[in-house]
Order: C-alpha cells, then structure tokens, then sequence
C-alpha cells in the first residue's frame, strides 16, 4: 500500500486527462449531462449567429436605406438573443447542479473508502491532509466541474465554430490569422506545464496548514498547558506563508500566460483588420462582411484568451483530482475475503493466538510479536502485564483485525481472522480502552454507538450496570445531553463509565480493557471497576493493565517482555516464582497501604 504522500503520488501530471477520470461520476446523470451539452451547443451557436446578425444589420438593414429591412434586421437579433438567453440560463443551472452532484459524490466515495482503510494507513497519513482532500480539493473540484469546464467547452465550441465562419467570411484573412495561432499555442504549452506543478504544490501548502490546524486544536489543553502557543502561532504562520508563497508564485505565471495571449491574439486581430480595411475600400468585401469578420476574430481571440486564463484552474482541477483518485486507489491491507467463512452461532467466546508475528507497517524492521502463543477459554479472563512496548495492546489491536499478523494466525471460535469478515468479528467484540472516545453527540447517540433501534429502556439498564445513570439523571438534559467535542463535559471516570456502557449494550462475547482504569482517582477507579465487574462476568476477557491490583483476580496473568510471554500463573504463584512481575510488583506494592498489599486474590 502506498502512503497518501509517497513521491510517486506527489508526481506532476502532464496531461489533463486526469480530469476525464471524473466521468464515472457523472454516468448515472448523463440525462442531464445531455441536456446541459445540448444547450451548451445552443449558446455557442447563438453567439455564432450574432456575425451573420452584424452582417445583415450593416449591409441590409442600414445599408439598403430601408426601414422594413432594418426592422427584420433587428428582429433577427432579438431571437437570436431570446434563444441565447433561454440556453444559456439552462447551461448554467444544469451545469452547475452536475457540478454540485458530481462533488457530493465524490466526498462520500472518498469518505466511506477512507473510512474502510486499515491502521497501517492512519500510521503514515495526516488526518489533516485526508480533510484538506475532502473539503479544498473537492470544493476545487466543484468549480471546475460547475463552471469553469464547461466555459472551457464552450470556448472551445466558438473558437472552432469562428474559425468555420472565418473561412466562409474571407479565406484570404482567415490564413493571416491561422499564422498567428502558434505565437498563442507555443506560450501555454510551455508556461501550462510549470503552472501545472506549481498548482499541485500549492495544494500541499494548503494541506499541511489544515494538517497543522487539526493538530493544535486536537490537543488544544496540551499547547496551552505547556505554553506553547507561541511556537504554534509561528510554526502555523510560516506554513500560511509558504501556502501563500505558494499561490503567489502560480498567479505570477497564470498572469504571464493570461497576459501574452491576450496581447498576442488581440495584436493580429488589430493587423486583420488594418487588412481587412484595405479590401472594404478597394470594393473587394462589404462593410457587413468586414463587420461579421471582426465580429468572428475578436470571438476567436477572447475563447483562445480565456481558455488560457482557465487553463490554471483546469490544471490545478488535475491536481485535485489526481490527489483525490490516489486516495481512492489506496487499498487497505486488511479487507474481508472473498468467500468469508462465518463465525459459529451462537457466539463461544474462545480466542487462539498462533505463533503470531507482527511488525508495525511504519516500522516493518522492528518486531513487536515474536511467535506468540496464547488460548482463551470461553469466560476466562486473562490479564497482559509487562513493561510498556511489550505487545500488549498490539495483541488487542491484532484480534480487532486493525492489522494481520505477518506470521502465524489469530482464531475466534475456531475460525482464522483473515477467513472472517471483519465487521462480524468486531460485532463479537468489545474495547473499553484507557481514554475512551466520546463523540460530539448525546449521551443517548454516545452509548448507543454502532447499533440502531436500541431503547431508552436498554440504554438506561446498562447505564445502571455501568454504574453511569446516577450522573447521567443529574446532566441538564439526560440521555439527551450534549457532551462537547470529545466529551469534554465529562469527569475522565464518567467518560469511562459512559464507554463501559457502550460495551455493555453490544453484548460481546469477547472483551478488551487496554489500562482502562489507570487514569483515574481512587474514586473514579472504584466505581469503574464495579462497572467492570458487571460487564466482565461471564465474558471471555482479555485486560491489559501496568497496575498490578487491577489483574489479581485475573484466572491467569500472563507476563510479557519484548513481544513473548516469559511467565503465566496467578498473582501469588507470578510473585512467589520471581522474575520480571515479581520485580513489577515489588516496585508497585512496596509503597501501597496494608489493606492493598492483602487484599485476597482469589475471584
């Protein structure tokens, strides 16, 4: 898998064929597609139409000294400028509802795929770029698609459409300005490329402020807690300069390019009609004609000026897309299989590593699992100790399917990981991790997460069993509170009670606590751990703990060091054995109180 900012996806595109990748999207509305593109030929043809309308104006209308043909003259145009109207105000709305629609599309697609991307993914991207793709590079996107490509179309229409009216007009001039194309080609193919790859550095610039952004808000309690404003403000700012340096060195070259074409196009227009002039007074063509033919010349000059001026939007649209289109390319390492093989039912609650190895993608050359072996019995509850960096919540990590193992097999109730679909996998399991997740949302939508159709009467009954309703009746609104960004309206114990809840609630078969009361006080512990109690029992456990009095009553604790298991017993036998967790306990048990150090182990 390659990471969303591997070199090979930052590579300048050299072609705006990119852009042509879109038209999937548009498929399912090629009704309106047909409908916009049959009024966008409209409003080309009507511009087109206004030479033939100067031409009889002059020549017949003003030209015969007759009021009727002036009259007719002027009735031609003003149909000719009703159908233009009524086309154009359709080309605008169709194309820019198709412009609207193809975004929508595209940010769901991108956000459900982004959302199936496994761990390793998150390991080497930014979220603050995955939001830049979603929301600048999109909204970029609906300019183009809702504007500026169909004006780039409908340029390209006139500029074909006069140079035809230019040849029936007068051969002789229409050849002068043939020969001027290339002095207006050569410029935009040679400035296009680089306005190209500046456009595709800028919207990294503009990533990496959104990336900086998504950072310092995360934390927002850590950067003041430690004063470090100052050197957020200074690192945001010089990333807004070099966004900004950025953009200010694309409009340059766009202004140069925008700049020559026109000068150059408008000049030759001037000589065609210094030219044309000579043959209006030598009688060789008519004022209407020589009229029509500036009419078509000055046409053809401001499309071929615009369509370099959009050019730069085109180009920087490519880039979007390419960026865009490499994230849906991105294919996660975890995905479910073909054939799935399904999970027993009812559910057993039995886990089985297998000489697992494992190695983080970000770190492939450090192994963190060095053939683990481990097997839970349904309703056991096993405890992980061991210093930090051992594999422990690498091991809960693997068993959520976050990543596979790149040796040996994990099995739940008999079946390997990989043959399983993942979503029924995680359906059996439940996490309640150290800092649980509380989303921007009510307490309801926070403790009923992932389910649909559950009950007032169902939440409140774990919330009882979480011991989480008492706090939750005192909330200004109940069930119904809102709890802030992260749950910021709650104590860490709430939080944890409100997570405990949420596990509650799925009845899993199998349940994870990674350090899921080592934040708290004494008294948030307490009544945590009740909570525990109630959600473990019966259940398949597997906890995770550096704090020893949390695992006495563990059935067995197993004790890591260095991704392998070097001891598995009970507390009493661990200690009275030596080693590593007696080591562990002598250091944490030294300094408890009396009633902490006998308290009974047996559960």
């Amino acid at each position: 898998m390659q990471p969303a900012t591997s070199k090979s996806e930052r590579a300048a595109s050299r072609k705006l064929g990119t852009l042509l990748q879109l038209v999937g999207f548009l498929r399912p509305y090629r009704g309106r597609l047909a409908i916009a593109a049959f009024a966008l030929l409209v409003a080309a043809a009507s511009v087109l139409a206004f030479g033939v309308v100067i031409r009889e104006v002059v020549d017949h209308g003003i030209g015969s000294g007759e009021k009727a043909s002036l009259n007719h003259s002027l009735l031609l145009f003003l149909v000719v400028v009703s159908i233009m109207a009524l086309s154009v105000g359709a080309r605008v709305y169709l194309v820019n509802w198709l412009g609207e629609r193809v975004v929508a599309d595209v940010r769901k697609a991108v956000f459900s795929h982004v959302l199936s991307l496994d761990a390793g993914f998150f390991e080497t991207t930014r979220i603050g770029e995955v939001i830049s793709r979603l929301t600048t590079d999109t909204t970029l996107l609906q300019t183009v698609v809702g504007s500026t490509l169909a004006v780039s179309v409908r340029n390209l229409l006139l500029i074909i459409g006069g140079v035809v009216m230019l040849l029936i007009t007068s051969l002789k001039l229409t050849l002068l300005v043939l020969v001027g194309v290339p002095l207006v080609v050569i410029p935009v193919w040679l400035l296009g490329s680089r306005v190209r790859r500046l456009s595709r550095i800028s919207q990294d610039r503009i990533a990496d402020v959104a990336a900086r952004v998504d950072e310092a808000l995360y934390g927002i309690r850590t950067v003041q807690a430690f004063r470090h404003e100052p050197v957020d403000r200074r690192l945001y700012a010089e990333q807004v300069e070099a966004a900004f340096a950025a953009a200010t060195a694309r409009a340059r070259v766009s202004g140069t390019l925008a700049a020559l074409v026109m000068l150059l196009t408008f000049a030759a227009v001037g000589l065609v009609l210094w030219l044309g002039g000579q043959d209006v007074l030598a009688g060789r063509m008519s004022g209407g004609e020589l009229s029509a033919f500036v009419f078509f010349a000055v046409l053809v000059a401001g499309s071929v000026g615009a369509l370099s001026e959009v050019a730069g939007e085109l180009m920087r649209a490519a880039g979007a897309t390419e960026r865009l289109l490499a994230l849906l390319a991105t294919r996660p390492a975890v995905k479910a299989p073909a054939m799935p093989i399904p999970l027993p039912e009812p559910a057993i609650g039995q886990v089985a590593f297998k000489a697992v190895s494992f190695s983080y993608p970000s770190r492939p050359g450090q192994a963190v699992l060095h053939q683990f072996d481990l097997r839970i019995q349904p309703g056991e509850t096993v405890a992980l100790v061991g210093p930090s960096g051992a594999g422990k919540s690498t091991l809960m990590q693997l068993l959520l399917r976050f990543y596979d193992p790149q040796q040996g097999s994990i099995e739940l109730d008999g079946v390997d990981l990989r043959q399983a679909e993942p979503g029924e996998i995680r359906r059996r399991l439940a996490v309640v991790p150290q800092e649980p997740v509380i989303f921007g949302a009510s307490v309801r939508e926070n403790i009923a997460y992932g389910l649909a159709d559950v009950s007032d009467r169902d939440i409140l009954a774990v919330a009882t069993a979480a011991h989480a309703r008492e706090f939750i009746e005192q909330l200004p609104e109940g069930l119904d509170t809102y709890l802030g960004e992260r749950g910021v309206r709650l104590s860490g114990g709430q939080r944890q009670r409100i997570a405990i809840a949420r596990a509650l609630l799925r009845d899993p078969a199998v349940l994870l606590l990674d350090e899921a009361t080592s934040a708290l006080d004494a008294q948030s512990e307490k009544a945590v751990q009740l909570a525990l109690d109630e959600l473990m029992a019966g259940r398949s456990t597997l906890v995770v703990a550096h704090r020893l009095a949390t695992v006495r009553k563990a059935d067995r604790i197993v004790v890591m060091d260095e991704g392998q298991i070097v001891a598995i017993g009970r507390h009493e036998e661990l200690v009275a054995a030596g080693g590593l967790y007696a080591s562990l306990a002598a250091l944490q048990f030294r300094d408890a109180p009396p009633q902490e150090q006998h308290r009974p182990a047996a559960r």
